[in-house]
């Protein structure tokens, strides 16, 4: 066999194939059906944002910005956590804007992570999160969130401990958790904290959630940054896509202590170099917006996924109520689903609608076979549509 026909991907690769977003929304265009699969929501952002950014479009804002990001964003960004979660950074070092936290994540752990490393993460986990691990040749070791009597989602302090060890470089944590909806409580943002410290280990915090925890969330969104020892040794990353509903834009942030941040830059340049010129203004009107739209933002998502949470339970699924985060899990036992992949492949055929299976984001699938992920962050009037063609579905076939 000739190098020609092999497959020319690097080995750690090679586990990755079409994301099953991909997958899932391919299956919803070819059948019709409504997708409650990806998590993007079908509404635009803030009016006030998009003139923004039509503004810089037409007044020459579409060249190279500074590899940081444009000093106005950098500086919007740090307003913003200092008004919300008592966080001071400084816009010049300790801030840079990326495409993305999915950037922001890769280049964080491609800075930080020598091969052989060991990055600690609650699984289920978002697919690139595993992608960036492999990419730098670092290991990831898995801790299983799994419902508790109370239908909520937790860990074993016991694994958490055993997870860290020797070769832990750092922590990637993300609160409010995707695909679970799980909001991490002050007790248990305190034990990572007193583990990261006591292994002298990074922590990487993904809070693309960070507007979205519902209020029955048990002690709402604390970030591990503000706990006691941590902000110097916390990265933290949030971005726009989620919170003012502009995905496409990819536009996130990482701040942190300056050397960290200067790791992420170092690495970012040579990954997109810079990003979204005329997009960055607009971000930084949207991130001073009054605390009202960011309330009315929350309460709208929240009465949403009572919508969908009322409709899947009405159909026969036994629902995980998230507390933050547009997605919601169900287990599909109850209607004779074994397999969450299956389930999600035959769903679109059978009733018309799309969802995506939860075990593909496990390293041990078995704790997530039979759990499936829908996204609420749609239109009340398609979670109506949804959830009827959910109820009006025979599972017996």
């Amino acid at each position: 066999m000739t190098s020609t026909e092999v497959d020319p991907l690097v080995s750690r690769m090679r586990p990755f194939g079409t994301t099953i977003f991909a997958e899932m929304s391919a299956l919803a265009v070819r059948t019709g059906a409504v997708n409650l699969g990806q998590g993007f929501p079908d509404t635009d952002g803030p009016p006030e944002m998009l003139a923004a950014a039509a503004e810089a479009l037409g007044s020459g804002r579409n060249q190279y910005p500074p590899g940081p990001g444009i000093p106005e964003l950098r500086t919007a960004v740090a307003e913003h956590q200092r008004r919300f979660w008592g966080l001071d950074y400084d816009p010049d070092g300790e801030v840079v804007i990326t495409a993305g936290a999915t950037e922001a994540v890769a280049a964080a752990i491609l800075a930080l992570c020598e091969p052989g490393d060991e990055v600690v993460c609650f699984e289920p986990y978002y697919d690139s999160y595993a992608a960036s691990i492999a990419l730098a040749g670092a290991v990831r070791r898995p801790v299983t969130l799994r419902p508790d009597p109370d239908g909520r989602y937790a860990f074993d302090p016991a694994a958490l401990r055993a997870a860290f060890g020797p070769r832990t470089r750092l922590v990637l944590l993300n609160s409010p958790h995707n695909p679970t909806g799980k909001v991490f409580t002050p007790a248990e943002l305190a034990l990572v904290a007193q583990l990261c410290q006591e292994h002298d280990a990074y922590a990487v915090t993904d809070e693309v959630y960070e507007h979205l925890v519902f209020t029955d969330a048990t002690g709402g969104h604390l970030p591990l940054a503000t706990l006691p020892g941590m902000r110097a040794r916390t990265l933290r990353i949030s971005s726009a896509g989620k919170t003012f509903s502009c995905t496409g834009w990819k536009v996130g942030w990482a701040s942190g202590p300056a050397a960290l941040v200067s790791a992420v830059l170092r690495v970012k340049q040579f990954l997109t170099f810079v990003n979204a010129a005329p997009l960055q203004p607009a971000v930084a009107v949207a991130l001073a917006l009054p605390d009202a739209y960011f309330t009315e933002f929350r309460d709208g998502l929240q009465a949403r996924r009572d919508q969908l949470v009322g409709g899947l339970t009405d159909a026969g699924f036994q629902v995980l109520t998230p507390e933050g985060t547009y997605f919601v899990t169900a287990d599909v036992s109850a209607l004779g689903g074994t397999d969450g992949v299956e389930f999600c492949r035959t769903l679109p055929e059978r009733c018309g609608v799309v969802a995506v299976p939860t075990q593909v984001f496990y390293d041990d699938p078995e704790a997530g076979r039979r759990l499936v992920r829908f996204a609420f962050c749609k239109r009340p009037e398609v979670l109506t549509e949804a959830a009827s063609r959910l109820r009006a579905a025979r599972w017996d076939r």
